[in-house]
């Protein structure tokens, strides 16, 4: 079955059976594992069949009407549609695939999801009880393999574990700080048969995902905000996680203060609102990352001062108390000390403290974002946006994208210079707009996860925007959007480089370009060999145009613009550096 922008809508729209209220019958393991993920409300998934799985995909085969089984080109690219697919509705993703390479090809998408907290279930096949342990065939302790970075994870060897497993590893990956899960079925549990029943998850003995609001932290913190005179916000993922955009706005506009992001937290209120100061970290805002080390009060939500964000720790913020509104404890102090931690889900804990917050101005304090962003535009946004010298710029093409979008697309990218040039100067007009590899820095995430966001998003327009490097990582998964007609649009920056190694090799490295230059395919043929629809582009006079016929196609469209070979992006904070000694060239 051919996948439309309609197909997951008609999937949604049926009377799916409610197998939870059925009298106990008796079905195998197999089967059991597909009525676990419909009972789940999973409508798609993403996968690649083998032998130890195969008595689940023939069960798939059977229920092809209530579940949509997508066969991508790779087990990794079925773990980043998974997490394209989690990122962009809140649900949870689920990939599935054999036991030994095809269970090891999903761990860099787990870790991935680990590190960003997306939920998801990943299902593996396993040898038959009786084999493990004894090195046959495509066995592979995936369970030992994937711990350090699951959520939770499991090994299941009789039927009857099956429902009472898959309900926990739901309620796992989407409760509290979400996250991967992975269940490893063996192939005697598969064939197995018993009295199937099911019943949802609603908690874990010992397992506390929410904790518990603290009234006097709320005070405490409120108290501290509404004292500070240079109060400075920064917020990351947390904040969409919890579906607090609405408080989050409320908060802001309430307080007056200027308002950061991570580059997991961007679109949680739109780019264009004036209390929104820019990106923090290493390519973020000149404004941010300069007057972080000046703010008296630094109100971090839903972020975990990452390296990349806080560069240098022992010059960071030192100046401010910080407050922490962290739903996970393992968060507070691990990076930076905190003066108030608040905890709690984002929603409730914003939601909470609002009446406690005083109405605000802090004219003078954010005048001085607007200064520095001024003179930031200068040094560094006009050349990015507005240049004058004959080479394609990033910057450019992701203005006129903007343009065509207004706003509304979901952008996603991959990992290097155009990632930090798209989260850069996308706009976001409505939540869940960006979709990139943050904490793990994935090369090949943005096409397979582009897959996974237009589906469970169909009247969204997806944009992939993606290095040439990154690109050939993942490149196989062209034959999915063939095969499934998913309209994703896929921006190619080409600069014939590794161009965020070739940056650091030309600032640290005296220009020893070891291994960054690349001799590329003809990107073009390849898209048109997968009957997509494609464009090159090397001249400016040519990139409005095709930029407003990809994204006014209805169908998926591939797009190569050729830049600058030696374009770097600014502004930077070297590593090991404080984020006061940012640099603009």
């Amino acid at each position: 079955m051919n996948f439309k922008n309609d197909t997951v809508m008609e999937l949604k729209t049926k009377a799916q059976t409610n197998y939870m209220n059925l009298p106990k019958v008796s079905i195998s393991g197999a089967e059991a594992v597909v009525r676990c993920l419909i009972a789940e409300g999973i409508d798609i998934i993403y996968g690649y069949p083998g032998g130890a799985i195969m008595p689940v995909y023939d069960e798939f085969y059977k229920y092809h009407k209530e579940i949509y089984h997508v066969l991508t080109r790779h087990e990794q690219g079925a773990t980043h549609a998974a997490q394209g697919y989690a990122r962009i509705s809140g649900k949870v993703g689920v990939a599935i695939a054999t036991s030994g390479p095809g269970a090891t090809n999903l761990i860099t998408g787990i870790a991935d999801a680990q590190i960003d907290s997306t939920p998801m279930v990943c299902i593996t096949g396993q040898v038959p009880s009786h084999l493990l342990g004894s090195d046959a065939f495509q066995e592979t302790d995936i369970v030992g393999i994937s711990t350090p970075v699951t959520k939770w994870n499991h090994q299941i060897t009789r039927a009857e574990e099956i429902p009472e497993v898959m309900a926990k590893a739901f309620y796992i990956a989407r409760s509290g700080r979400p996250g991967p899960v992975l269940i490893d079925i063996t192939k005697d549990a598969q064939f197995e048969s018993f009295d199937f029943t099911y019943k949802k998850c609603v908690g874990v003995r010992s397992y506390k995902p929410i904790p518990k609001l603290n009234p006097e932290s709320l005070k405490a913190a409120a108290q501290l905000i509404n004292s500070a005179k240079k109060p400075l916000i920064v917020w990351g993922q947390g904040v969409i996680l919890g579906e607090a955009e609405k408080e989050f706005k409320a908060m802001v506009e309430k307080t007056a203060i200027p308002a950061a992001w991570t580059i997991m937290g961007v679109s949680a209120i739109p780019t264009e609102h004036p209390l929104n100061v820019g990106m923090v970290g290493m390519h973020g805002n000149y404004g941010p990352n300069v007057l972080t080390n000046e703010c008296d009060v630094l109100i971090a939500i839903g972020m975990r001062f990452d390296d990349r964000v806080t560069g240098n720790l022992s010059e960071y913020a030192k100046q401010a108390k910080v407050i922490h509104f962290e739903i996970d404890p393992a968060e507070v102090d691990k990076n930076v000390k905190t003066d108030v931690a608040v905890l709690g889900d984002a929603k409730q804990s914003l939601k909470a403290i609002l009446p406690l917050l005083n109405k605000n101005t802090h004219s003078d304090w954010l005048d001085k974002f607007k200064a520095l962003s001024k003179i930031e535009f200068e040094k560094v946004i006009k050349g990015d946006l507005y240049p004058t010298k004959k080479g394609l710029t990033m910057g450019e093409v992701l203005k006129e994208i903007n343009l065509q979008s207004k706003g509304k697309a979901a952008i996603v990218s991959d990992v290097g210079q155009h990632q930090m040039i798209a989260c850069r100067y996308a706009e976001f007009s409505q939540t869940r707009g960006n979709i990139t590899s943050g904490g793990l820095g994935t090369m090949g995430f943005a096409l397979p996860a582009a897959i996974g966001a237009k589906m469970a998003s169909p009247e969204r327009e997806v944009v992939a925007v993606i290095g040439d490097g990154g690109y050939q990582m993942t490149i196989q998964e062209l034959g999915t959007i063939f095969q499934t007609k998913a309209a994703v649009k896929i921006v190619v920056l080409n600069n014939d480089f590794l161009g965020m190694v070739r940056q650091w090799q030309q600032l640290f490295f005296d220009k020893r370009y070891a291994s960054t230059e690349m001799t590329n395919p003809d990107f073009v043929a390849i898209a048109k060999g997968y009957h997509i629809a494609a464009k090159r582009v090397t001249d400016r006079a040519d990139l409005a145009a095709a930029v407003k016929e990809m994204m006014t196609s209805k169908d998926a469209y591939f797009l190569e613009v050729c830049v600058e070979k030696e374009d770097n992006v600014f502004p930077m904070i070297p590593s090991g550096a404080s984020v006061s000694d940012i640099r603009l060239e």
